[in-house]
Parts: C-alpha cells; structure tokens; sequence
C-alpha cells in the first residue's frame, strides 16, 4: 500500500518562484502578511530551556504555524506549497530544523527539493 504525505510541501527557492497560490517564508525581519511571513535566524526558543511549552520551537517554527493558523481561519492565503527565501546557511538550517523538529511544522509540512 502507498504512502500520501499531505504534508504541504516547503521548497528553498526565491520570490520569483513563487505562484498565485504559494505563500512565501522569508528570512529577516518584516510584519506577517496574507501569504507571507517572515523569520530570524536564531536557533534559540523564545522561552528560557526546559519551557515545556516551546522548547523545540524556533523563528522558523513559529513563522510556519502563524502561516498554518492564518490558512486555517482563513484570515490568510489557502496556500499549496510554502517557498522559503533563505539568504543565509543559518536561515536555511534553521527552517530544516523546524521541519525535523518543531511540533507544529513537522505534522503540517514537509521539505521538497526544489523542482525545475
């Protein structure tokens, strides 16, 4: 029996890869937007180690759950696929260990190698 992950896919790329119904996750600081969302590239939680509550949870996390949350409620696009604009190694690494290990990003999405 086959496999289907619903995951929605998160590909590394640029802006100009993304479509009409792509939202876009982009390394640095900016307000959240319908279908954008921005992250820093610090691998530090918010709380202090051992908060139960978010531990595991960095920028990249939080940024990915804000952009779920908005899809859900339908305050935000109903997005297909999450393109990620990473300038930085640390901005990169930082949305792979959210999609390895952040609750929420790891059960909603999945990394995708970048198609052409």
């Amino acid at each position: 029996m086959a496999f289907i992950d619903a995951r929605i896919p998160v590909i590394f790329g640029s802006a100009a890869d993304a479509g009409p119904n792509d939202a876009l996750l982009c390394e640095g600081a900016g307000a959240p937007d319908a279908g954008r969302d921005w992250f820093l590239p610090d691998l530090a939680p918010g709380h202090p180690a051992d908060c139960a509550c978010c531990t595991p949870r960095n920028g990249a996390g939080q940024a990915l759950a804000r952009l779920m949350l908005a899809r859900g409620r339908g305050t935000g696009l109903f997005f297909n696929r999450v393109i990620v604009v990473a300038v930085t190694g640390a901005g990169r690494a930082i949305v792979r260990q959210a999609l390895a290990s952040d609750p929420i990003a790891s059960a909603c999405f999945r990394a995708q190698p970048k198609q052409d």
